[in-house]
Order: C-alpha cells, then sequence, then structure tokens
C-alpha cells in the first residue's frame, strides 16, 4: 500500500513540476500529496516566481480566451478589456468596487472549472455520444479498461480508483451508470458541490482514519506525508524541523476547536480549498497592483493603463520572450 502510494504520489509530483512557467495551464483541483483538492490558484506563484497567467484567467474566465488575448496587439486588448468592464460595472457608475471584481472572479472560477471538465468530458467520451461510462473514464484516465484491472492497482493506489468509483456513482444522479456532461461536473469538480462533500468526508476518513473514530489526529494526518517526505525528498519521517511545521500547521489553521483532532467540518475545511479566499487574495493583488490612487476602488481608465496585469497581449507576451532570451544570454 505504501508503496502504491508513492507511484501515486510521485506521478502526481511530476505532472506537476513538468508543466511550464508562462503556458496558461489552468488544470482541475487535483487531489494532490495528501488527499488535498488543489486549489485552483496553485500556478500563481511558483518558487517566489508570480505567474500573470492566472490574473488573466481570474478575469476573462477560460483558459483559451486567455490564451487568445496573449495574441492581441495590446489596443485591440484595451477595447475588449473595456468591453468586459461595462458587464462587470454592476452599478454603471464607471468603477469597479472590490464586491464587483469579487464577484466577477467568482463568476470566472466557475466558468473555468466547466471549461477544464468539458474538456475532459470530451477526451474521455470515446464514441462520442454524449456521454461518459466508467469503461471510457478508465481508459481516460488509467489507460485501461480490462475487467481485470490487479495491473492498474499495481501501479496506481488502489484507493484512488476506488474513490473514483464512489465519485462516479454519486455523481450519476439518474443512475444509469453513465455521466451526462452535468453530471460530470459533479465528477470531476465534487468540492464545487456542497452535496458531494459527505463523500469527500467519507474517502478522507477512509483513506486516513487509522483507529476509526470518525476524527483525525495529528498521527493520522502526519502519516502518508512523513511516507513522502522520507522516500522523495530525502527527510526522515521523523525530522523536527518538518514536524513542528506540520504540527503549527494542525494547530493553528485545521484544528479549529483545538481539542488535537480534525472533526468532518474541519477535515472539509482541510481537504477543500476555499474559492472565495482564494478570490478575496486575487482581488487583493489586483488593487496593489492597478489602485494607483488608492481610493479603495478602481477606476475604468486604471484598469485599462493596467491591462497586461488584468487580460495580457501580445507586447506583454513580447516581453515574456524578451525576458527569457536575457536569462538565456546571461547563463551563456
Amino acid at each position: 500500500m505504501e508503496i502504491s502510494l508513492c507511484i501515486t504520489f510521485l506521478l502526481l509530483l511530476f505532472l506537476t513540476e513538468s508543466t511550464p512557467a508562462h503556458v496558461h495551464s489552468h488544470v482541475s483541483k487535483e487531489r494532490i500529496e495528501d488527499g488535498v483538492y488543489s486549489p485552483i490558484d496553485r500556478n500563481h506563484i511558483q518558487d517566489g516566481v508570480h505567474h500573470s497567467e492566472f490574473d488573466h484567467e481570474a478575469i476573462l474566465g477560460s483558459t483559451k480566451e486567455a490564451e487568445e488575448f496573449d495574441q492581441l496587439p495590446p489596443e485591440e486588448a484595451k477595447r475588449r478589456l473595456q468591453i468586459l468592464l461595462t458587464k462587470m460595472d454592476l452599478n454603471n457608475d464607471k468603477v469597479i468596487e472590490r464586491n464587483e471584481l469579487l464577484a466577477w472572479i467568482l463568476r470566472s472560477f466557475k466558468m473555468l472549472a466547466e471549461e477544464e471538465a468539458n474538456t475532459r468530458f470530451e477526451e474521455g467520451d470515446e464514441n462520442a455520444d454524449g456521454f461518459l461510462t466508467w469503461e471510457e473514464h478508465l481508459i481516460d484516465t488509467y489507460g485501461s479498461a480490462d475487467a481485470d484491472e490487479k495491473a492498474m492497482l499495481d501501479l496506481y493506489d488502489d484507493m484512488m480508483m476506488k474513490n473514483d468509483k464512489a465519485m462516479f456513482k454519486a455523481a450519476d444522479k439518474n443512475h444509469d451508470d453513465k455521466l451526462s456532461k452535468e453530471e460530470h461536473l459533479h465528477f470531476n469538480q465534487p468540492e464545487d458541490y456542497p452535496e458531494m462533500f459527505p463523500l469527500i468526508l467519507q474517502n478522507t476518513l477512509d483513506e486516513k482514519d487509522m483507529n476509526k473514530d470518525g476524527a483525525i489526529d495529528f498521527q493520522e494526518f502526519i502519516g502518508e506525508k512523513g511516507i513522502y517526505f522520507s522516500i522523495f525528498f530525502g527527510r526522515q519521517k521523523n525530522d523536527k524541523e518538518w514536524l513542528i511545521v506540520e504540527k503549527e500547521k494542525f494547530d493553528s489553521e485545521y484544528d479549529k476547536d483545538k481539542d488535537g483532532k480534525l472533526n468532518s467540518d474541519e477535515i472539509i475545511s482541510w481537504v477543500v480549498p476555499s474559492n472565495h479566499e482564494i478570490a478575496e487574495e486575487e482581488v487583493n493583488h489586483l488593487f496593489a497592483a492597478a489602485d494607483e490612487d488608492n481610493d479603495g476602488a478602481l477606476s475604468f481608465n486604471e484598469i485599462l493603463a493596467n491591462y497586461d496585469t488584468f487580460v495580457g497581449s501580445e507586447a506583454t507576451d513580447y516581453g515574456e520572450h524578451l525576458n527569457n532570451i536575457h536569462a538565456f544570454e546571461d547563463e551563456l
């Protein structure tokens, strides 16, 4: 079991680390190292480097449209952005308030999730009949739909596949053994639908609640992560510095009632990222970049003057290429 967990983590780590920087790469919030769903902004800041692609997607609500904006001349990018501002400006006062920007970004997150889910649906729907069967999901995700799944279970974490199967059944609202596009949204993005939370909770407890008391104590919280760090990062499972950091996180961020273990609500809060909190952080980030008169609101002129922060364009893409060239020259 520990070997399969490590293999799974290594595969996910490889997929995450192999995504090139400066490329629009919105990915569904996958379950990462410890069963926690990856936050939607996971590619925003990596290794201390800010990547503006997330900012553009947070405004445009589409990875494809953000890529299209990268090819636009600055004037055309500004023209299209101004059209978006009129839709964002709910009270038509030519100023974008924080609450207006927050509502827009939350809308964008929903659109991004749907766009990504629909792409996965179309890739998985092998016979293009408008439905995704479990067999098609297995082929798309694990590379095989053979009746004998033992070979796959040797390569992938068996718990991951069992969780997939449980999610599939829960998303199949009409119990016809296949998912429509609407049902697939719940399967692909269960963390976005509160009705799926009980299953997320149960899956997490199945994976981590070793003493079956319906809660997760610190030892259970730390168990699998200790294995990962020991094998892949050269840390010892009982490395004091690492344990101190994790204990602080457990005590101050997750264990809200301070009883030494995570109850159901605390587990969901830990496992499922808050899009609202992420959107609030993005609002703060964009205001810091564009609110030049510090009046707590963004005029259309302030946003258009900083259009490259909000949507990008051919000019900013060219600037990134120049930076890459200069970095290459410095290495030489």
